[in-house]
Formats: C-alpha cells, sequence, structure tokens
C-alpha cells in the first residue's frame, strides 16, 4: 500500500495534470542545458521517412489511437506479461490506459497518420515522493535502434526537471525485458530503492520478483515558478 504524504489539492503536480496539452508543452516541455527540444516532426536517420510526434491527454485521445497504441503493447509485452505475476488481462491495461492525468506521445508517420510509436507518462506521487513515472515505452521494429526511444525518454526527464519539486523519473520494467533493462541502465536508470526483492514467505517458499523498478535523478533546469501553478504498469524498451 503507498503512503501518501498529505498535500494541497492545488500542488504543482495536480496543477501540471489539469493544464491543456499546449499549456503543459509550454511550462514542462520547453528546452534547457543540455536538454533536448521538443519537436513535432522527427526523421528516421536511414529512410529519411518522417514522422510525426504530439502530446495529448488520455482524456482526449481517439478510440482510433489508443486501440493502436494497445495493439503496440501486445505486439511487443503480452509475451513478458503472460510469464508474469501480472498476467496479460485485456480489460484491465486498456483501463489503465485511459487513466485521468496520463498523457500521450505519440510517433505517427506522417502519410498514412499510422501510430508507429508511443510513451505515456504522468506527475504523480510514489511512496509519497513527486515523480515523472513512465507508464509505456513502445516503438515499432523499423522504429528500433534509431535514436528515437532515447528521444521520447529524454522528454520524460525535460518535464521533470522543468516541474519542481520533482527530482527523478521512475519506470517499471519486467526482468524478462533484457533488452529493455540494458537500454534503459544505458539512459542512466537504476534500480529503486522501493523496488521489490527476494523474501522468504511462510512454509519456506521464496518470493522472487519478476519486474524491477527503476529511476533515473533529474536536476532542475531552472525554478520557473511552476511549482505554484508502481503503477502495474510494465515498460517495454527499444534499444536506441
Amino acid at each position: 500500500m503507498k503512503q501518501k504524504r498529505q498535500r494541497a489539492e492545488t500542488g504543482p503536480l495536480e496543477l501540471a495534470n489539469r493544464k491543456t496539452d499546449e499549456q503543459f508543452i509550454r511550462d514542462y516541455l520547453k528546452a534547457g542545458p543540455g536538454k533536448d527540444t521538443w519537436t513535432t516532426v522527427w526523421a528516421h536517420p536511414k529512410t529519411g521517412t518522417e514522422y510525426s510526434i504530439d502530446l495529448i491527454r488520455a482524456e482526449d485521445i481517439s478510440e482510433a489511437d489508443i486501440s493502436a497504441c494497445f495493439q503496440l503493447i501486445e505486439q511487443t509485452s503480452r509475451a513478458d506479461y503472460e510469464k508474469s505475476t501480472f498476467k496479460w488481462q485485456p480489460k484491465k491495461k486498456l483501463k489503465e490506459m485511459k487513466s485521468p492525468g496520463l498523457r500521450y506521445i505519440l510517433v505517427k508517420e506522417k502519410v498514412t497518420m499510422a501510430i508507429r510509436g508511443f510513451t505515456s507518462l504522468m506527475p504523480t506521487y510514489e511512496e509519497g515522493e513527486p515523480v515523472i513515472y513512465c507508464y509505456e515505452l513502445h516503438l515499432q521494429p523499423e522504429l528500433q535502434r534509431t535514436g528515437l526511444g532515447s528521444l521520447l525518454m529524454s522528454f520524460h526527464s525535460t518535464v521533470a526537471a522543468n516541474l519542481p519539486p520533482i527530482k527523478k523519473v521512475m519506470l517499471t520494467c519486467f526482468l524478462s525485458n533484457q533488452r529493455g533493462l540494458s537500454f534503459y541502465k544505458k539512459l542512466g536508470f537504476e534500480r529503486d530503492e522501493i523496488s521489490p526483492v527476494p523474501r522468504e514467505l511462510r512454509h519456506g517458499k521464496i518470493f522472487n520478483p519478476d519486474y524491477v523498478i527503476m529511476s533515473k535523478p533529474v536536476r532542475p533546469i531552472v525554478d520557473t515558478g511552476n511549482s505554484g501553478s508502481p503503477p502495474e504498469t510494465v515498460v517495454n524498451a527499444e534499444a536506441s
């Protein structure tokens, strides 16, 4: 059970989650020293194919787009879910994907407007600590190992750096997803202190977690004044 610290209903994270997408981009995705600039267009480094990048709240995403994102999760992660204690539960996953406050960054092929990748995030509290939680990261095969995954993850860090009092980005990854674990470690993520560890249960049975909670510290860019104004999801990742 989460230990929730007492906080005002109009705290910085609550205010951030109430902002429109345009306000969210303006206030939390602007560039800073050493940070990637928010962009709405990305080109494949080998093929030159152009893709659009858009931010949209879960409350506003179309049924067609949420369905495409769900299918991509199933394609890339169903096997990991089925081998885990989470199991593959489509209805539960879809409900989680529509959680209020969740924001999607969608990657669409510009000609067909088909979703080829996405990530989702939310400013939230984990064990009472304010964080940016990365719920999902999924890319179609042609977009893997292109640098796009790293770019999408950089947006999580930029939001965290622009939204005090947040100081880190968190995510959950299946231990069976060795490729994802390697990718996150390259980006500076490490096992978080709240991640479950093996422990002895009754009758000598041993509990071995099949996922790890990871986090990455983020330094604030500047104090912009925005501070006044695990989920069950497991992230699938593709190497950058």
